[in-house]
């Protein structure tokens, strides 16, 4: 059965994905306090005033960050060289967060995105 709140996904991760999904899932809450957290398509969604703002999901041999936006990845082209991506998505690291300062950039253009 599906987790149903994201302790609940996360209560589910073998280490280390545990550990680095909690300090994205931190990060998001301290770059912007006001979202809220839920489960959307059987993985972790942060909304704000009910639109995606960010998602994280684990798989086999990596983790996933979105922005839900296609325009923020491309906008982000250069920043984002070394990581996988994909049309709304990155691929990073079971055991390494990404960086505080990219996560804080693809959140608020994001958020400016959707005004």
């Amino acid at each position: 059965m599906p987790a149903a709140n994201v302790d609940e996904y996360l209560a589910e991760l073998d280490e280390p994905k545990r550990s680095t999904l909690q300090a994205m899932r931190q990060m998001l809450l301290e770059i912007e306090p006001e979202l809220q957290e839920t489960i959307g398509w059987g993985a972790p969604i942060f909304k704000l005033k009910g639109k995606n703002v960010a998602g994280l999901c684990a798989f086999k041999n990596h983790l996933t960050f979105s922005p839900q936006s296609a325009d923020v990845m491309a906008a982000h082209e250069s920043e984002l060289a070394g990581f996988v991506v994909a049309k709304s998505s990155l691929q990073f690291a079971v055991d390494q967060p990404l960086p505080k300062a990219l996560l804080a950039s693809l959140v608020k253009a994001r958020i400016a995105e959707l005004g």
